[in-house]
């Protein structure tokens, strides 16, 4: 088998308005291997996808396909060329058969139209390459994630790919449906196709991968062997920290009694193991570990957003976000866009809205007025007036709105997921000293964060997840102690 590159993309650049998402890339593939492509959010991976793929056009450096100069017009023409993607998000058609899907725009045809027949004996011809002996007359989404996953894979290969790109493929799958899908990489491998792979999960990635490149803030780290590259190396890579730099400790834990707030055991649904964990009165706990790790997950089940299939909160078995608020808890979303403001509806109409919910009655407008004003002022949010459609404040402002929302109704933990992400510096520095007079005044906070530093400054305690297990938990420790442990290849949990 050739070791020459079918793929390498050199010095690749690409700039969007006030942002600089590539400066320099480079990416080689070769054929029988699989390649990991590794970063944070906001890294350059999708960038540097889409642009493999045709979805964008590079604004500087080269791209070259078996030696040729490669300008993919679009993802068909980079599909016709021979680069595949198979993305988290599948692109098939679930009400079409197998069958069709595989052959969706290349079905076998005859004078009068489409030989079915021959497409059903290719399709279980083709699948049988890859172990998979299906109803090929079945609609694609009566079938589990898994097969679904092969089925985009036997697709790609038969449309005579040299390069397959994977973009978290393993994301939506059970442990077992995993194995399956790393040991078809393995076999794809072997039949000499070059595959970059994309994933945040670290064991998967030492598990199928040769070689390993590193993105950062848009730039080449640098490309490593995978069985000279130590995990605890490839996380530092990842964060831009070196392992053995001083850091602060966390916060000193006050050693007073303090009652439990929240008490979750054996809380555990699909792709999520079961984990226990126990917040107090006044305490900051905070949740470290990659991009994809499980954090948002974990929380996610605490709040009944996501439906636990075992486990218990405070002793009952966990039934909805409503049951949650219940209990005292507090929710602030990831995505504050798409899940936390209601952008149309006011700063006053925003904050009022949870406390309602809680009195069972609409308040009036002069006391929405009265409460909308008063955490305007606690919390220093920047508007003209509360009259003003939330969606016109900055990232900072919109979350104070929804901090002010459940502050407003009074809870007992709080849950703040990236709540400092895309704002800028002042803002941040007002939510953390927010952050520290809430847990001064005896509010339990969950708090998560990719940032680790901002983790290590503000919790008291640390659940350090990784491939969306809970592998440990910290006090009184280093960044470098946590890093070693979203790294270690052994869980635990001191």
């Amino acid at each position: 088998m050739s070791t020459e590159p079918v793929l390498v993309a050199r010095g690749v650049q690409k700039r969007f308005p006030g942002v600089h998402a590539l400066a320099g890339v480079d990416l080689e593939v070769r054929p029988g291997e699989v390649h990991a492509l590794m970063g944070q959010n906001g890294a350059g991976k999708s960038t540097l996808i889409k642009i493999l793929t045709g979805v964008y056009a590079r604004d500087g450096g080269t791209l070259t396909l078996e030696g040729r100069d490669f300008h993919p017009s679009s993802p068909g023409d980079a599909q016709r060329k021979g680069i595949s993607t198979i993305y988290q998000e599948l692109s098939l058609i679930p009400a079409l058969t197998v069958a069709e899907n595989l052959f969706l725009g290349r079905a076998p045809r005859r004078w009068f139209g489409i030989d079915w027949r021959s497409m059903r004996r290719q399709a279980e011809e083709l699948l049988a390459t890859f172990d998979l002996r299906i109803d090929v007359t079945q609609p694609l989404g009566s079938l589990s994630a898994a097969v679904q996953q092969l089925v985009a894979i036997a697709r790609a290969v038969h449309t005579q790919a040299r390069v397959l790109i994977m973009d978290e493929p393993t994301s939506s799958l059970d442990s077992h449906e995993t194995e399956v899908l790393l040991d078809t990489i393995v076999r794809l491998k072997e039949r000499g196709l070059g595959i970059v792979f994309v994933t945040h999960f670290l064991d998967q990635v030492y598990r199928v991968s040769d070689r390993i490149t590193v993105l950062r803030n848009g730039a080449h780290v640098g490309t490593y062997e995978a069985s000279q590259l130590s995990r605890l190396d490839l996380v530092s890579h990842m964060l831009g920290k070196v392992p053995d730099e001083v850091e602060p400790a966390l916060r000193e834990h006050v050693e007073v009694p303090r009652p439990v707030v929240v008490s979750a055991q054996g809380l555990e649904r699909r792709g999520v193991p079961a984990f226990d964990l126990t917040l107090h009165a006044g305490e900051v706990v905070g949740f470290a570990g990659l991009l994809g790790s499980g954090r948002t997950e974990a929380a996610r089940l605490l709040f009944g957003a996501d439906h636990a299939r075992s486990g218990t909160l405070n002793g009952e078995s966990p039934k909805s976000p409503r049951h949650a608020i219940a209990l005292g808890m507090a929710f602030c979303p990831e995505d504050r866009k798409a899940e936390g403001i209601f952008p149309d509806l006011s700063v006053r109409e925003n904050i009022a809205l949870v406390v309602q919910r809680k009195l069972g009655f609409t308040l009036s407008r002069a006391r929405q007025e009265a409460l909308a004003q008063e955490f305007v002022t606690k919390l220093g949010i920047k508007t003209p007036s509360v009259e003003q459609p939330v969606r016109l404040l900055s990232g900072g402002n919109q979350q104070k709105v929804i901090l002010a929302r459940w502050l407003a109704y009074d809870p007992r933990l709080l849950i703040l997921d990236e709540p400092t992400r895309g704002i800028d510096v002042g803002a941040k520095g007002e939510i953390e000293r927010l952050i520290h007079q809430l847990s001064g005044k005896g509010l339990a906070v969950l708090f998560i964060s990719a940032a680790l530093e901002e983790v290590l400054r503000l919790s008291h305690r640390i659940a350090v997840f990784r491939d969306r297990k809970k592998v440990g938990e910290l006090s009184q420790t280093t960044l470098p102690e946590v890093m070693k442990v979203i790294a270690s290849e052994d869980s635990h949990a001191p």
